[in-house]
């Protein structure tokens, strides 16, 4: 999929773009606010790949993997090079309150030992949402396949990520929302334009879809999301977002990212033709199993 037109228009969203970046969600250490200098960014820069390499676990399709694309340079935002996408709170970390983290953790021990079937397993391995939250909402940046293809219409906004191939529809117009018990994987949507922003509020998420797996993020389905997207040229779009979510967090929390033009091409997350993993995992489980009874009946 190659680049769609970019138009002029500040109204106009339509693109192909991505969200790579080095600016880590949370602010690493060794930066002290927000926004930092070009010597300072130059050092991150330089070192941050191998780092990044060096925390993950071995074997195949870690992070020795050569998939990884983090993107070259830190974030600028309006000039400033920004530590991190978190803007508030001023340190730059996620406010989980204990119980938030009690949520989290029992989230990411029920997916390593969920296992009766293919619907307990979370949703990117099943290939129907984008891993780390790359294709939820707030949109996190990923760490490879970070192209999103923008489609606007007169009525609707659909962003067509490249991590797990989901599409997002928007409606621009105004629609009733849905029902409390109708909890779609990206939730319910509505928009309104501020100026030449565009204001979009979700509500109403699927609760399977609350840990962003593997990223130490929790979203809850109770949550409220409110994004805001500026063209700010035609190679640049202001994504600001915040999270509402009393539920894991302490106080509403704050992040700003940039979408800048994309190149391309696009390619299709063909996830489910080479998801072994799934069927494996299930395997092994039904295998365990079976050796436990066979134990028990000696």
């Amino acid at each position: 999929m190659q680049a769609a037109p970019r138009h002029t228009s500040p109204r106009d969203l339509s693109g192909l773009w991505t969200n790579a970046t080095l600016t880590p969600l949370e602010r690493p250490p060794g930066f002290n606010g927000l926004v930092t200098t070009e010597a300072a960014a130059a050092d991150f820069e330089k070192r941050r790949p191998a780092e990044f390499l060096a925390s993950g676990s071995e074997g195949v399709g870690a992070r020795e993997s050569e998939f990884w694309e983090l993107g070259t340079r830190m974030t600028r935002v309006r000039g400033e090079i920004r530590t991190s996408i978190i803007i508030d709170p001023r340190d730059g970390k996620l406010p989980y309150s204990e119980a938030g983290r009690r949520l989290l953790a029992t989230a990411a021990a029920g997916m390593l030992a969920a296992t009766e079937g293919p619907e307990v397993r979370p949703s990117p391995e099943r290939c129907l949402m984008g891993g780390g939250g790359a294709s939820g909402v707030p949109m996190f940046a990923a760490n490879y396949n970070a192209n999103y293809l923008f489609v606007q219409t007169a009525d609707h906004l659909a962003i067509w990520s490249e991590m797990g191939g989901s599409v997002r529809i928007i409606p621009l117009t105004k629609r009733s929302p849905l029902p409390p018990h109708i909890r779609p994987w990206m939730g319910d949507s509505a928009s309104h334009w501020e100026g030449n922003t565009l204001v979009v509020e979700t509500r109403n998420f699927n609760p399977a879809e609350s840990h962003k797996i593997p990223a130490p993020i929790y979203v809850s389905q109770d949550a409220v999301v409110t994004e805001r997207f500026t063209r700010l040229s035609p190679m640049e779009v202001l994504y600001d977002f915040s999270v509402d979510d009393p539920k894991p967090f302490t106080r509403p929390w704050r992040g700003e990212g940039i979408f800048r033009a994309s190149k391309g091409p696009m390619f299709e997350s063909a996830c489910h033709e080479g998801n072994y993993s799934l069927p494996g995992i299930l395997a092994g489980a039904r295998r365990e199993e079976g050796a436990g009874r066979r134990a028990e009946s000696q």
